[in-house]
């Protein structure tokens, strides 16, 4: 059986305390890497991101036939513009001219016509802006809202970082004072069992949280105050001392 002074075990019970402040500190980091409202707002700035490219898609359709019938109205009124004026010079045979009236009246229905076209498409070309810029203030602020829980968990993470940190070089400078037999019996136990040493308090294992039974009791009071006694339970080593009433 392993041998170790009593006071010396007892401060396996500091090293414990650190060892299960690190995690608790590495359950921390976990929990705030796996915040599930990081998710929901990746999710919102995809379908926002989404919305906006169909948004902006529509836009673009629309101002592309917007442009196609300022052209279309530009070409009657110019050829019009050009019967007007040799209608007006007064130039050419009866017939001509006759023709050029005819001409004229039907550029000018159909002025009217590709006008009436064009006012439609430019209230559609509105009505797609509209809906694209909205589109546009939600992309931006769902995106300023995941940005700010970002920089809140990247600020937690840090702060957690340095707590670890400081722990670590505790736990360091605290295990480099033990006598490596029984830091080397530790730390195996702590890296099987995930508890190191624990203490026996009236009879319980504080590393199962179970009572020991009186034949377990009966095998611990036995051994000596040096000797290394073990959780029949949860195998991490059991420190006891008179006034715990082990």
């Amino acid at each position: 059986m392993a041998k170790a002074p009593q006071a010396e075990q007892l401060r396996l019970l500091d090293l414990q305390a650190h060892d299960s402040k690190l995690n608790q500190l590495q359950r921390q980091a976990a929990a705030v890497k796996a915040n599930p409202e990081l998710t929901v707002l990746a999710g919102q700035v995809a379908a926002a991101d989404s919305e906006l490219v169909a948004a902006a898609t529509t836009l673009g359709d629309a101002e592309r036939e917007l442009k196609r019938a300022e052209d279309d109205v530009q070409a009657v009124v110019t050829r019009l513009e050009r019967d007007e004026q040799r209608l007006n010079s007064g130039t050419g045979s009866s017939k001509d001219l006759t023709a050029l009236q005819s001409e004229v009246a039907s550029l000018t229905r159909r002025r009217s016509d590709l006008e009436d076209i064009e006012l439609e498409v430019m209230e559609r070309v509105e009505s797609a802006r509209a809906t694209r810029d909205e589109a546009q203030k939600r992309s931006e602020s769902v995106r300023l809202e995941l940005r700010e829980l970002e920089e809140a968990r990247d600020a937690e993470l840090a702060r957690i970082d340095a707590e670890r940190a400081e722990v670590q070089a505790e736990r360091d400078h605290l295990a480099a004072s033990f006598e490596p037999a029984l830091l080397t019996i530790y730390e195996r136990t702590l890296a099987k069992r995930g508890v190191g040493a624990a203490r026996l308090f009236h009879g319980r294992s504080e590393g199962s949280g179970m009572q020991l039974s009186p034949g377990d009791l009966a095998d611990i009071s036995r051994a000596a105050d040096d000797d290394v006694v073990f959780c029949p339970d949860s195998g991490c080593i059991l420190v006891r001392s008179a006034e715990w009433g082990s």
